[in-house]
């Protein structure tokens, strides 16, 4: 478990720093737009306040608090599976992976209130209107890496 603490905390530390760099001394919040590399990788500010491309945003003033606590739930159950499961050594790094994306975003809330997206990749003359960060892609890759290198259901043995 010590595996997936210490890979939840440096994806946590890269998901915050990577936002406070191009958040606030990149000044993307008073920009809101910066291309990087056009049309490929933009930075573009968005709060987003609802759940996955902003959905039921502004829908009421405890729904921050719901995603904060379902997101915190998840967090926990993740971790009690992957105790329980006692699977390989990418088993604890993929849960890391993902709590620690998970986590990156309740900061957000606690603190903004709205969890701060900005990177947006387009292509191909498809303008992608939305933006994502570093915790988002965590939580992706760390639910995908759970899938395939998780067991096949039946309880291991401990170690």
């Amino acid at each position: 478990m010590r595996l997936t603490f210490w890979t939840g905390f440096w994806v946590f530390l890269v998901d915050q720093i990577s936002k406070y760099v191009v958040v606030h001394m990149m000044e993307l919040q008073s920009k809101l737009s910066i291309d990087v590399f056009p049309p490929f990788l933009n930075l573009r500010m968005a709060w987003n306040e609802g759940i996955n491309f902003g959905l039921m945003a502004n829908e009421s003033e405890w729904l921050p608090w719901a995603l904060i606590a379902l997101a915190l739930a998840i967090s926990g159950a993740v971790l009690i599976w992957v105790y329980r499961e006692n699977g390989s050594r990418w088993t604890f790094i993929w849960a890391g992976v993902l709590v620690g994306g998970a986590i990156g975003n309740v900061v957000d809330r606690i603190i903004y209130g709205a969890v701060a997206d900005f990177l947006n990749m387009s292509c191909c003359g498809i303008d992608n209107p939305f933006a994502f960060n570093v915790a988002d892609v965590a939580i992706f890759v760390g639910a995908v890496g759970l899938v395939l290198t998780t067991g096949d259901g039946k309880k291991k043995p401990s170690r």
